[in-house]
């Protein structure tokens, strides 16, 4: 059961995100990283940061956002953010809960997808996508793989999200990638990410 402060409705939530991640079928545009993207060593215990960019699809509606995301084996944080760079909404999570933080109110659950699902209208698989930036499959079972000439992941069907590697920084085999398409039932996500950075 999610816990709130305060009364707003989730219509009234969905309008107000709506409103603030306007550019809906556009993301956000950003300039080019300084530095050039570099894989962080391939581990399951890797920490890590990026920014980047989202648009989400689901049921027809579309939204898109600013992303910054910190992974560390014992916890995950997120920032959505407006054009402008304004923070609309951040999400945390540990081993025993999720919050997430949007408009003065503080919504908390112990599932951080079924928080974003009640509060966004849509969520982010956490627990595979932190694999999944990486290039690499989750510890869960694989449905089916692709692969490049590189060893590369082109399509990866895993924990019932299908998600595509649209683009790579470069053309070496130990290139991150920086574009994802992922899709599960209704909903349709783009990720793009602009910045990595690899966390001592």
């Amino acid at each position: 059961m999610i816990l709130t402060v305060g009364s707003m409705t989730r219509g009234g939530i969905a309008f107000v995100l709506s409103a603030l991640l306007a550019g809906c079928a556009v993301l956000p545009t950003t300039s080019s990283p300084s530095a050039p993207v570099v894989r962080p060593a391939q581990s399951a215990s890797l920490d890590f940061s990026f920014n980047g960019r989202i648009a989400i699809t689901r049921r027809e509606q579309k939204q898109s956002a600013g992303l910054h995301w910190l992974h560390s084996t014992q916890k995950d944080a997120l920032s959505l953010l407006a054009p402008l760079g304004q923070t609309v909404a951040r999400i945390e999570r540990d081993a025993t809960r999720a919050t997430l933080q949007q408009q003065g109110k503080r919504y908390e659950a112990p599932d951080v997808e079924a928080l974003m699902m009640q509060v966004l209208g849509w969520h982010l698989p956490l627990g595979g996508l932190n694999h999944w930036v990486l290039g690499l499959p989750s510890a869960t079972e694989i449905e089916s793989q692709e692969r490049d000439a590189q060893g590369r992941l082109l399509l990866l069907r895993q924990e019932g999200w299908e998600i595509r590697y649209l683009r790579y920084a470069d053309e070496s085999a130990a290139s991150l990638p920086v574009k994802l398409e992922l899709k599960r039932e209704d909903l349709s996500v783009i990720l793009i990410i602009d910045e990595w950075e690899a966390v001592s």
